[in-house]
């Protein structure tokens, strides 16, 4: 019999990460969830807003985050090698 995974959720952010690139996993209304990676810009009034790194700005409600952690910046774009020209 294979064993089972079990996921552990944890929140490990709070308002002072605010700047900081997170990775957030919610719980949307249809049960399912959805992750936002991109920089905390804001968390008062209950709501992170988070800036995804196209430029979207997300507001996600505190209730609904079941897991979250500061995650490294995100890496410079690679640049093209002459090879692939």
């Amino acid at each position: 019999m294979p064993g089972r995974f079990v996921a552990r959720l944890v929140v490990s952010i709070s308002d002072a990460d605010v700047g900081q690139r997170v990775s957030l996993r919610r719980r949307l209304p249809t049960g399912e969830y959805s992750d936002v990676v991109g920089v905390l810009e804001s968390w008062s009034d209950r709501t992170l807003a988070v800036r995804r790194r196209n430029g979207e700005v997300v507001e996600v409600p505190e209730d609904t985050v079941v897991a979250g952690k500061v995650v490294p910046p995100q890496p410079p774009p690679r640049r093209r090698s002459r090879a692939e020209d």
